[in-house]
């Protein structure tokens, strides 16, 4: 589902407009994002967690020639799904 189709489905079931469910959308995943570059967890219950990991430097391999590179430490985003989430594909 693309966010088109996700803002469609919102305004239908909150008789918003597309527009503001767009809008509401945006205004989300800004949240989520801003939260994670102050390094902080966005935790929906029984939705999920957003959270900051890190990974370590390691070294890997140039897959077209072989040879070894250096692979620095960086962050990224995860995101642990919550239990109804869980159980909602287990009953599909």
């Amino acid at each position: 589902m693309r966010k088109p189709e996700l803002a469609a489905a919102i305004a239908e079931r909150t008789g918003l407009t597309r527009e503001k469910a767009a809008e509401v959308i945006t205004a989300f995943t800004d949240q989520i994002s801003a939260a994670a570059s102050r390094g902080e967890d966005t935790t929906l219950i029984g939705f999920g967690t957003f959270n900051i990991r890190t990974r370590d430097a390691r070294e890997g391999r140039n897959p077209q020639t072989g040879a070894p590179l250096h692979i620095p430490a960086s962050k990224t985003v995860g995101f642990k799904a919550g239990k109804a989430l869980k159980d909602a594909f287990r009953l599909a």
